[in-house]
C-alpha cells in the first residue's frame, strides 16, 4: 500500500510500463502484428471515434489476455442498486439522512459491490442521459472479484475508511478528503481496511472535466496538475474457474466468470484513464468586499449537458477559508433553485447546519424547494460582529447538483431507515424581525 506512484494532469496523454517489462510499449504504433512479451493490444474507447480532438478519448491496453475470455455474463443479485425512480411516489419536501448505518462483518458482510445502495436519480443509461446517486457501505473487500459500469462513470467520495482500488491502469489508495474517478467501461476492485462508506456521483452520457474558468482567468479552483493517474502494473495470476467480472449493464448487475485475473495490463497508454484528487489542493475563490459569490466558484468537476452553460451533475466542494465580506449576511442565503442539490459531510460541521446535519449523512433540496440557514446559525450571523474569520475550518462539505429533477427510491426513503423526519423543524424558530417603522 505504501510506496505507489502516480503520474500527474487531468486529461493527459500518458504513457505507463510496468518496470518488470521494459520495453512493452510497442514503438510507432499501437497494434503491431505481434506486439513484445507476446502480449495483446486492446483498446478502451471512452468517446465515438469521431468525437473532435479535445472531447476524443481512448487508451491501448498490452495485456497478457484480451478481456473478451470469459464465460457468458449471467444475471446478479442487485440488492439496493436500481435505476426505477418510480417505486415511490414523488417527494418535495426537504430531505436529511442520518449517518448511514455500516454493517458489522460477523453478521452481514458486504463488499464495494454488494454494500452499493442507490438513494437517488434520474434519466436512465439506455438513452444516455442521467445521474445516479448511491451511497456504499462495506466492511470487506472484493475477493477474486471486479467491477466495471458500462452505463458511466463513477465519481466517488470516501467519507469513513480507505480505499485501495485495483484498476486496469494501476493501483490507487483514495482515502477520506480525496476523490476518484472511474470512467465508464474501466475494471476496478476494492479492498478496504474496516468499517468504510462513502458517496458516489454517477453520470451516464457524460465525462466529468474542469470547468471552464471565464473571468477568473487561467489558474484556480482545481489545478490540472494536481489530478493524478496510476502507473502501470500488473499479476498474472490464474483463478482456475474462479474470478468473477461484474458488469453494471442498463442499470442491473450482471457476473461472468474466468479462468484469470483482469489485471493483466503490463503497459498502456492514451488519455482515458482513471485518476484521483485530494480536496485540499482545490484553490478557493471567494467575495473580499461585499455579498456572495455563486456557489459555482466551489466546482471541481462537471460533467455538462447538451444545454450550453448546464451542467448535467456537477461536483462542488465547501473547503476550509477565510471570510471577510463587509455588510453581509455570510453563511449560505435562503435559496430555492431550478437545480437539484444534494450535500454530503465527509468530515466537521457545515456552517449552515451545525446540528442534524453529520458526516456520514446526507440532504437533499430539490428544484425549487427552499432551504438555507436553520434558525439557529441565522440569528448569530445576523448578530456576529464581522471581521476576518476562518470559515469551515476542519470541516469538508460537498455537493452533487444537478439540472435534473431527482426521484429517491424506496430505500432511501422507506427502507435504511435514515431519514429525519424532523428534518422540517430546524427552521420553525424563524421568527418575523419585520418593522415597518424601522429602516
Amino acid at each position: 500500500m505504501t510506496g505507489l506512484q502516480y503520474m500527474s494532469g487531468f486529461g493527459n496523454e500518458h504513457v505507463s510500463e510496468d518496470p518488470r517489462c521494459p520495453g512493452a510499449l510497442p514503438e510507432g504504433q499501437n497494434n503491431p502484428q505481434v506486439c513484445p512479451y507476446g502480449l495483446y493490444a486492446e483498446q478502451l474507447s471512452g468517446s465515438a471515434f469521431t468525437c473532435p480532438r479535445p472531447t476524443n478519448k481512448r487508451s491501448w491496453l498490452y495485456r497478457i489476455l484480451p478481456s473478451v475470455c470469459h464465460k457468458p455474463f449471467e444475471p446478479l443479485e442487485e440488492g439496493h442498486l436500481t435505476h426505477n425512480w418510480d417505486e415511490v411516489e414523488p417527494d418535495p419536501n426537504q430531505l436529511r439522512w442520518k449517518p448511514f448505518e455500516i454493517p458489522k462483518a460477523p453478521q452481514n458482510k458486504l463488499d464495494f459491490v454488494s454494500g452499493l445502495h442507490t438513494l437517488c436519480g434520474a434519466g436512465e443509461p439506455r438513452g444516455r442521459n442521467g445521474i445516479s446517486i448511491h451511497i456504499f457501505v462495506c466492511n470487506t473487500s472484493m475477493l477474486d472479484r471486479c467491477l466495471y459500469n458500462s452505463d458511466g462513470d463513477f465519481l466517488i467520495v470516501p467519507q469513513q475508511g480507505k480505499l485501495l482500488i485495483t484498476t486496469e491502469f494501476g493501483k490507487m489508495l483514495v482515502e477520506p478528503n480525496e476523490i476518484c474517478v472511474i470512467q465508464q467501461g474501466m475494471r476496478f476492485s476494492v479492498e478496504v481496511f474496516g468499517e468504510t462508506r462513502g458517496y458516489i456521483l454517477e453520470v451516464y452520457g457524460a465525462h466529468f472535466e474542469l470547468p471552464d474558468l471565464g473571468p477568473i482567468g487561467a489558474n484556480g479552483l482545481a489545478n490540472p496538475r494536481d489530478f493524478l493517474v496510476p502507473v502501470a502494473w500488473y499479476e498474472d495470476r490464474q483463478v482456475p474457474g474462479g474470478y468473477t467480472v461484474i458488469s453494471k449493464y442498463q442499470g442491473k448487475l450482471f457476473a461472468a466468470r474466468q479462468d484469470f485475473s483482469p489485471f493483466n495490463v503490463v503497459a498502456w497508454h492514451g488519455n482515458y484513464t482513471p485518476y484521483k484528487y485530494h480536496l485540499e489542493k482545490f484553490m478557493v475563490i471567494n467575495s473580499v468586499a461585499f455579498d456572495h459569490a455563486d456557489p459555482s466558484i466551489f466546482t471541481v468537476l462537471t460533467a455538462k449537458s447538451t444545454r450550453l452553460g448546464v451542467a448535467l451533475a456537477d461536483f462542488v466542494i465547501f473547503p476550509p477559508r477565510w471570510g471577510v465580506a463587509n455588510n453581509t449576511f455570510r453563511p449560505p442565503y435562503y435559496h430555492r433553485n431550478c437545480m437539484s442539490e444534494f450535500m454530503g459531510l465527509i468530515k466537521g460541521h457545515y456552517e449552515a447546519k451545525e446540528e442534524g446535519f453529520q458526516p456520514g449523512g446526507a440532504s437533499l433540496h430539490s428544484m425549487m424547494t427552499p432551504h438555507g440557514p436553520d434558525a439557529d446559525c441565522f440569528e448569530k450571523a445576523s448578530k456576529a460582529k464581522l471581521e476576518p474569520e476562518r470559515v469551515a475550518e476542519g470541516t469538508m462539505a460537498f455537493m452533487f447538483e444537478s439540472s435534473l429533477s431527482l426521484a429517491i427510491t424506496k430505500w432511501g426513503l422507506q427502507t435504511s431507515k435514515r431519514l429525519d423526519k424532523n428534518y422540517y423543524k430546524c427552521w420553525e424558530p424563524l421568527k418575523s424581525h419585520f418593522n415597518p417603522k424601522h429602516k
